[in-house]
Order: C-alpha cells, then structure tokens, then sequence
C-alpha cells in the first residue's frame, strides 16, 4: 500500500476521462467532447484499470460502453475527487469566500421561477463559484443525487425517496387556469366541482400530476381528460386557445408565455383549499456536500 507521502497509481486527468466516457456513453462522444482522440481516451482508461486492478468498464462494439459494479463505485468517487481537487485549486488563488462548482439539479416547472433568483444571489455571495444546473424529472434527479452526480436539487416533497435530506424553501398552492372568455374567469375563488363536466387539460409529469390527483380526489372530481402534456407552457397554451382547463402549483415568472399568443389565461383560486406542494432543496444522506454546495444551501435557504 503507498504511503502517505507516495502519490497515487492514478491521475486527475484519467479520472476525470472515465466520467466523460460514462456521461457521454461512448469512447468516441467522450473524446470529441475532450478533444482527445479516442485510441488516447481508450489508452488512458486501460492505464486506469490496471492502476486500480480491477475492470471498469465493458466496451461493446456498437453499443457504447458499461459501467461495471466497480467501475460504477470508481465514478461515483472519481466526481466526488475531482469536485475537491477543483475547490482545492479555487481556494489556493486566494480570495474570499467559497470556490468551486456547484451540480445543481432542478425540476422543469420550478426551474424559470426559483432558478434565476437563486443563482444570481449566490453569484453576488460567491463571485469565486460557479452553478451548473440541469433539469430533469423527479425519478432521474433522484437517482443522479444518489450516484452522486448532483449536489443537489431542487424537488417537490411528494413521495420523495428516504435516501434524500431536504430543507423547505417554499411552497406553492395549486390554482386553476382558466381561458380568458371562461364564465367562471374572474368570479373570485372557484371550486373544482364547478368543471367536472368540462375537458380538462392534465399537466402530466410526476410528481405535480400525482398531487393534484390528491386534489382532485379530494374535491370528489374525475375530470374528463381533453389533453395531456408533460410541458406546463403548452399546458398554459392549451388552456389559453380554450381547449379546457388545468390545476398547476407553479405560477408563471412573469406574463410573457406562449399562452399569450393564442388567447388569455386567467389564475383562478381554488375555494377547495388544496394543500400547498412544498418545495424542497435535497441532498443524498450518503454523500456528503462540499464547501460550494453547502453554501449554495445557505444561500437558497435565506431566500
């Protein structure tokens, strides 16, 4: 075993080639994305394994490349040393305050309205820092926090997995979108027993669809389904062009949507009273944030 003083039988570069041939897929879109070739790629990954003494990966002529359990354990570390080593040279150039980058995952539909506040406060607090963010859905957000690809995220608390920590940043009330020319737009709060007869257009992307079926059953409503859609701005637009209605829980940032360009939209409270879906900032219990994470929670916390 090497000693304390010794270096390691690996470098930063090899590790940081076996995540980029994991997130790429492929020797060949990991080395266009390195701008190595990928004999070069190849060669470094086999220096890699026999440094470690054990296989990685399994390469498949045509179908791309497989993590195995070990190498799958080595990435899953790998990220975690060269999100240190990266906040290790940061906070070697001197300066104040944290360094280092932040993965930040996100949910699509709270991604216009949390997002950009968020990362220009933390900007302002941390000028030495950086975010990079991606938006997916809850399930693969969850696995991406767990294998430690992700930081954090930012969740709905709906049917979350136990794996995850969370800390409150807000929460949002579900609403009802009406067309503009609706009879029941502008009348003040409406119930939603008062559209069960009308198409409903469903905003279908877990977990917002599986608590506004909490709502809906609540309500003692089956709605008749017209449309679905896992994107919320044409969900908007769909009821804009008065195709139906729809229950959301995130508002719109601001009034310029696509809705507009097909007809009105009109935000309607729910007399139903449904329960707030509370947004969440989530870590995996396993893996420890590091010093740019930690404050990029302090940050969205003081929100």
């Amino acid at each position: 075993m090497s000693s304390p003083e010794e270096a390691p039988p690996f470098t930063l570069r090899q590790l940081s080639y076996l995540v980029a041939v994991a997130e790429a897929g492929t020797f060949t879109a990991a080395a266009e994305r390195l701008h190595v070739s990928a004999s070069a790629l190849s060669l470094a990954l086999d220096e890699l394994e026999r440094a470690l003494g054990v296989q990685l990966t399994v390469r498949r002529r045509a179908h791309g490349v497989r993590l195995t359990a070990a190498g799958a354990d080595t990435l899953r570390r790998a990220r975690h040393l060269l999100r240190d080593a990266g906040e290790l040279v940061g906070d070697a150039g001197g300066g104040s305050g944290v360094a280092g980058t932040v993965q930040l995952g996100c949910f699509p539909t709270l991604a216009p309205a949390v997002l950009p506040g968020l990362l220009t406060r933390f900007a302002a607090a941390h000028p030495r820092a950086r975010v990079d963010f991606a938006e997916a859905d809850q399930d693969v957000l969850t696995r991406r926090l767990r294998d430690g690809e992700l930081d954090l995220a930012l969740l709905y608390d709906h049917d979350l997995d136990p794996a995850l920590a969370t800390r409150r940043i807000t929460s949002n009330t579900p609403y009802l979108l009406l067309p503009g020319s609706h009879r029941l737009a502008g009348r003040g709060p409406v119930r939603l027993r008062a559209l069960a007869d009308e198409p409903m257009v469903l905003f279908d992307l877990p977990p917002a669809s599986a608590h506004l079926t909490t709502v809906l059953r609540a309500a003692g409503v089956a709605p008749w389904v017209a449309h679905r859609t896992t994107s919320v701005e044409l969900a908007r637009a769909l009821v804009g062009a008065g195709l139906g209605w729809t229950v959301l829980a995130q508002r719109a940032p601001s009034g310029g949507t696509a809705a507009a360009q097909v007809g009105a939209v009109v935000e309607v409270a729910l007399a139903d009273d449904p329960p707030p879906l509370e947004v969440v900032l989530a870590t995996a219990r396993a893996v420890a944030p590091g010093p740019a994470a930690r404050a990029f929670a302090e940050v969205a916390h003081d929100r």
